[in-house]
């Protein structure tokens, strides 16, 4: 895929959303650092309906750790992986306040060291808590970035550095976010939408959807 070809793709999808964001529901960076945790294998509007009553009772390291990982769990009971991902947030709560004044660091190395936070995790957050141009690649934007041809890869770590890569600057920040809902609702796993896609003759997939002549 050549260059003018990629600019145009993302000039049309900020076009359709010119302020795209996550659609986890948080506050601050510490919220959103544990619905990141939590999404994991698990859908936004899941980690939104176990957050909503567990930051109405604790919303910050102290508060949560105060819960322990037994009263955590009862929050996030609904979630996959939640005996895990109790274990990590509890740990985590403790490393924020010991090393980090109670406060998520705006620093890679020191977010992948957090129980539970990987480079996607890190990316998101720093994209989104702080306003860093990264690209967090999850399997949205995995599917999304090899079947439309934009940073074909065969691992997620190469479809990331081929997106910063190619991404042109101005489109960096907000990059993620629209493939992450191009992918979700658009050009989804199992039947791409093709023809409600406003990239459609822009992508290079060769099993385009047909052409639909419904009027």
């Amino acid at each position: 895929m050549n260059p003018s070809k990629r600019k145009a793709i993302f000039q049309r999808l900020k076009q359709l959303n010119p302020a795209p964001t996550t659609e986890l529901a948080y506050q601050t960076p510490f919220q959103l650092l544990v619905a990141v945790i939590l999404s994991a294998q698990a859908t936004d509007k899941s980690v939104n309906k176990a957050t909503g009553p567990l930051y109405a009772a604790a919303n910050t390291p102290e508060s949560i750790l105060s819960l322990k990982e037994s009263g955590l769990k009862k929050y996030i009971k609904s979630i996959g992986l939640f005996n895990t991902k109790a274990k990590n947030i509890i740990r985590t709560c403790q490393i924020l306040i010991d090393q980090y004044g109670s406060e998520v660091p705006e620093d890679r190395a020191a977010l992948e060291a957090l129980p539970g936070v990987g480079r996607k995790t890190a990316n998101v957050i720093l994209n989104t808590a702080f306003g860093h141009p990264t690209i967090a690649v999850d399997t949205h934007i995995f599917r999304v970035s090899n079947r439309i041809g934009i940073a074909p890869g065969k691992t997620v770590r190469e479809v990331e550095d081929k997106l910063n890569k190619v991404v042109p600057d101005e489109f960096k920040q907000d990059a993620h976010h629209w493939l992450i809902l191009h992918g979700r609702y658009v050009c989804m796993a199992r039947k791409p939408h093709c023809n409600a896609c406003v990239i459609r003759d822009l992508c290079e997939y060769s099993a385009k959807e047909p052409v639909s002549n419904k009027t």
